[in-house]
């Protein structure tokens, strides 16, 4: 399984931002999507999850304005960023999680900055 992201960017705050995170060969056998993202000098930590049954979860600081979803068709999972504030600054990372055997896998990180 291969991810990749894409759609960071700088953006004012208040702006909006999708990313998109291109799954190969196919999103079907994956268990659980997720979003996660790491600051300068900070933790990775985890944005946005969403498991094959459609249940999502989110990080307080980002509930009501961030919203993940997933296209089966395109095999992309995507991460709708809303009303961004300077603290989403970040590198933003995609990670797929299978069950059966345990693995996991990430994606290369995108950048986004919110600044005005």
């Amino acid at each position: 399984v291969q991810l990749q992201a894409s759609g960071g960017g700088l953006v004012q705050p208040g702006g909006s931002l999708r990313l998109s995170c291109a799954v190969s060969p196919s999103i079907s056998s994956l268990n659980v999507m997720g979003w996660f993202r790491q600051a300068p000098g900070k933790e990775r930590e985890l944005v946005a999850n969403m498991h094959s049954s459609g249940a999502t979860s989110y990080t307080e600081s980002v509930e009501g304005r961030f919203t993940i979803s997933r296209d089966n068709a395109k095999n992309t999972v995507n991460l709708q960023m809303n009303n961004l504030k300077p603290e989403d600054t970040a590198v933003y990372y995609c990670r797929a999680v299978i069950t059966t055997p345990p693995y996991i896998y990430w994606g290369q990180g995108t950048q986004v900055t919110v600044s005005s």
